[in-house]
């Protein structure tokens, strides 16, 4: 049996091929994309609303809080720490968001007095918010057990470990190449 192959033939139906599978592509990608499975961050698989582990319980540790195997007794006193922080900072958190929303739109003339006064009051209400956050967690830290704080300070250790690095320090005086690309 002797099979004859029409290049000619050939060629136009590969063509035509390429030229479909690339519409398709095309159209598939103009699709409006489906919005967020229900469950937070990504679904299911997910820690978040509707995922593996519930959202209440994780406390100021992060996830690390189901690993540290709080007492109830713990859980509730760092609950109090918390509500008491929250009552406190309330005040700062609604400074900071006046602030914001004093802000000026976008395209007004500008004001560097005006935007440098209102930078530092931003500064000092986040230097506030922190100071109150780390004594915060300083109480938490003492309703911990001795075991529960060698084992918080070695997972952050890990973390610290598994960070990128530092940039290098910038020199001194800019590398200037020797050749002109343009």
């Amino acid at each position: 049996m002797n099979v004859r192959i029409d290049w000619k033939t050939f060629g136009i139906s590969a063509l035509a091929t390429m030229i479909l599978l690339t519409s398709a592509a095309i159209v598939l990608s103009q699709q409006p994309q489906a919005p967020p499975p229900p469950g937070g961050f990504g679904g299911p698989g997910f820690r978040g609303p509707g995922g593996p582990v519930p959202r209440e319980g994780f406390g100021p540790f992060g996830p690390m809080g189901h690993e540290l195997n709080l007492t109830d007794d713990q859980k509730a006193q760092i609950k109090r720490i918390q509500d008491s922080f929250r009552d406190s900072d309330k005040a700062l958190i609604d400074q900071l968001r006046s602030l914001h929303e004093k802000q000026p739109e976008p395209g007004a003339a500008f004001d560097e007095p005006a935007v440098r006064s209102a930078a530092e009051a931003r500064a000092k209400i986040q230097v506030e918010l922190e100071v109150s956050h780390a004594k915060m967690m300083s109480q938490i830290f003492s309703v911990l057990t001795p075991e529960q704080k060698a084992q918080l300070a070695a997972k952050h250790d890990q973390m610290r470990r598994m960070a990128p690095p530092p940039p290098p320090p910038a020199s001194d005086s800019p590398q200037v190449p020797d050749t002109q690309l343009f």
